[in-house]
This record gives structure tokens, C-alpha cells and sequence, in this order.
């Protein structure tokens, strides 16, 4: 814990409310307590301050209308560097703790198990894997050669995970600075995995940026499927290989994914979805059903031209046959 004051500090804020109050931890809205702080990207997210638990946020002084807010307001002049700072300064104060236990493995010599992990019963974990400190094995988990998983992951019950993967890696999340470069934002969520999950092999599993990166019971992956932060994946979902799902996109249940799709970020899919192969998605899915979406690529004024007219073809010829 410590005091908002020292938090205005790492970031040149201004504070409004108490200085003295206590902050544990840097959260989003959803998952925040009275003692998390929380940075706000804009008047539109004002809302979703207001009715979240955090006691602390962090605004712009661009911002305006933020005295009625019942909250502490630290004032910064640029929320996404003050992220940047704040997610550093919470990786290096956070540390997840796990009673470590071992029973009816097999685990290869050549195998890393750092501190702190939690191993179920009857786990397999092969040749150069790699477990790092924090992580949480169900039972029955099979962990093929040269897998890496990152600290303070979650695994379920009857997982089996294959050759080159990685979880828990850093999402790809990056600002830009006043000279224009890039800066990464250190991600302190995690990944949890459900129970009767197969992830192929060379796939990646980005952590969360505040909140953990999600997939759900009876999951299968293909090998080469790459899913970003702040992810969920729907229980009883089949991904395809060489799909690519973009960060904060939420995956309904028993959707079926082809091979070489990409998923933009933010994008949601109700349950029940098939989507064909090498399409891209670029809007919500709304309704169970079959859905591509193939087109050449194209300047993007172009494109954008061309897709409108695309969706009109069939009333074009409907008004066309009526015409004729």
C-alpha cells in the first residue's frame, strides 16, 4: 500500500481529495476496489469511473466537469505516460504468492521451475519448459518441450500444451512519447486458462493489461494462434491455425474460427459463430450464423468505398429485376 501523494509524485499530478489515503493496486473499472486507482483515457470513460469501486483516478487537465466526481483526482498532463509510469511502478510492487506442492509428477531434468508454483497431481512438463515463479498447475496438465510460462499464470485441470507456446507474455501495449517514441506499458494481469483446454503448438497468450486474458473451459487452439491481451475466449471455442485475435475482443461460446483469420481489437461475437477462413472482422457479430468476410486489399478510402456498395449488391439487383 501507499500513500496517493507518493503515487502524485511518480506522475507530476495534482491532487484533489485525500493525500494521505492508501492505494494498493493499479486496476481497471471492472475489476477495481476503494483502494485501487484507475486512469481515465478521456471524458467518455467518465461513466464507468463514476460507477466502478476504485477510490483513486487519474484524468487529464484537459478534462473538465471532474469536481463532481467523489472520488480522489490525481490531474496529469497526459494519462497515457502517466499509465506508462504507473504500470511499471505496480510490476515491480506486486508479487503473487502460491503454497507449492508436488505429487505423482513427471517433470524432465532439463525443466526450470522457479519458486513458488503450484503443480497438481499426475502433471507431465518436458524438456526445456519453462515454469516461472507464481504459476498454478491444475491437475492432470501436460506441458509439452520448450513451452514457457510466464509468472503468476493459471492453469486448469486436464490442460495439455504443446511444443514452442508461450503464455503470459507481454501484451503488445505501447504509447508514444513527446519526441515521438515508443514506450511499453508493463502489463499486470495474467492468464487463466480453464479446464479440458489443448493449446497447439508455437501459439502465444498475451497477459492482460490490468485484467487477466481469459480462456475458458474446453478451448481448442491450433498450433501458430496468437491471442492478445485482455482477450476472452468462450468456452467450447475451436480456433484454427494462424488465427490472430486482437487485444480486448471477447469470443462467444462454441464459436468455430478458420485458419488465418484476423480479429481486430475490441470486437465481441455472440455464441454459436462459424467464421470462414482467412476472413477479416472488423465489426461486432451480433447473431448466430456463418459469417466471411474476403476482399482485396486496397487503399483504405477505396476500400471503404467498395464495402459499402458490396452490402448493397442484392437490393441493387432486387431494384434492377423489379425495373426490368
Amino acid at each position: 500500500m501507499v500513500d496517493i501523494q507518493q503515487i502524485a509524485d511518480l506522475i507530476d499530478a495534482k491532487v484533489l481529495g485525500k493525500k494521505d489515503d492508501k492505494i494498493s493496486d493499479l486496476s481497471s473499472f471492472k475489476s477495481s476496489t476503494n483502494s485501487s486507482i484507475c486512469v481515465v483515457f478521456g471524458r467518455k470513460y467518465f461513466k464507468d469511473a463514476i460507477n466502478s469501486k476504485c477510490g483513486s483516478i487519474v484524468v487529464s487537465n484537459k478534462d473538465t466537469e471532474i469536481h463532481n466526481i467523489k472520488k480522489n483526482i490525481l490531474i496529469v498532463h497526459d494519462v497515457r505516460y502517466s499509465m506508462f509510469l504507473l504500470s511499471k511502478f505496480f510490476k515491480s510492487q506486486s508479487e503473487k504468492h502460491y503454497c507449492p506442492k508436488s505429487n505423482s509428477l513427471n517433470i524432465s531434468e532439463s525443466a526450470v521451475i522457479e519458486k513458488n508454483v503450484n503443480i497438481g497431481l499426475n502433471c507431465n512438463i518436458g524438456h526445456n519448459a519453462v515454469i516461472e515463479s507464481g504459476v498454478t498447475l491444475g491437475n492432470n496438465v501436460y506441458i509439452d518441450s520448450n513451452v514457457v510460462i510466464h509468472r503468476g499464470v493459471i492453469v486448469g485441470d486436464s490442460v495439455s500444451i504443446f511444443s514452442g507456446t508461450v503464455i503470459g507474455s507481454e501484451g503488445f501495449g505501447n504509447i508514444k512519447n513527446n519526441q515521438n517514441k515508443w514506450l511499453h506499458i508493463d502489463h499486470l494481469g495474467s492468464v487463466v486458462i480453464g479446464s479440458n483446454v489443448r493449446i497447439g503448438a508455437n501459439c502465444t497468450i498475451d497477459r492482460g493489461t490490468l485484467d487477466d486474458t481469459i480462456i475458458q473451459d474446453g478451448v481448442i487452439l491450433d498450433n501458430s494462434v496468437h491471442i492478445a491481451h485482455n482477450v476472452i475466449i468462450g468456452s467450447d471455442t475451436a480456433i484454427a491455425a494462424k488465427v490472430g485475435i486482437a487485444g480486448s475482443s471477447k469470443i462467444g461460446k462454441r464459436n468455430l474460427i478458420g485458419g488465418m483469420v484476423g480479429i481486430i481489437d475490441h470486437i465481441t461475437t455472440v455464441d454459436d459463430v462459424t467464421i470462414s477462413a482467412t476472413s477479416t472482422v472488423s465489426r461486432n457479430i451480433n447473431k448466430p450464423g456463418v459469417y466471411t468476410g474476403i476482399m482485396p486489399i486496397s487503399q483504405h478510402a477505396s476500400w471503404r468505398r467498395l464495402a459499402f456498395w458490396f452490402t448493397k449488391l442484392d437490393k441493387i439487383v432486387k431494384h434492377i429485376n423489379f425495373k426490368n
